[in-house]
């Protein structure tokens, strides 16, 4: 194998749409009574989570959960000591679509 590409990163699906294309999560929003944060990306796409599929977040209050940062992969809670990819987002969300794919077939 020659230098060159041995060197170049290759990157799979979701790595691609992350680094190459610049997705990043623009905005949360969360609804405790419902169960349900949204992780809305810059594309104007929004993804569904239940909090409780969290440990940390879970227990959290409201307030709490409002009081995140957003890095370049994903979002962080200091106060929680929590940190979730986009990564994971979204192949959570990929796989819950083929799942409900095969459900309706």
């Amino acid at each position: 194998m020659s230098t060159s590409q041995t060197s170049k990163k290759k990157f799979d699906p979701i790595d691609s749409m992350i680094f190459q294309e610049g997705l990043r999560i623009q905005k949360l929003f969360f609804d405790l009574d419902l169960d349900l944060m949204l992780v809305v990306l810059n594309n104007k796409k929004v993804l569904k989570e239940s909090i409780s599929k969290f440990r940390l977040l879970k227990v959290a209050t409201l307030e709490q959960l409002e009081q995140y940062e957003i890095s370049r992969t994903g979002v962080y809670w200091a106060a929680l000591d929590e940190d979730l990819s986009l990564r994971g987002f979204l192949k959570t969300a990929m796989l819950s679509s083929v799942h409900q794919e095969n459900v309706v077939a």
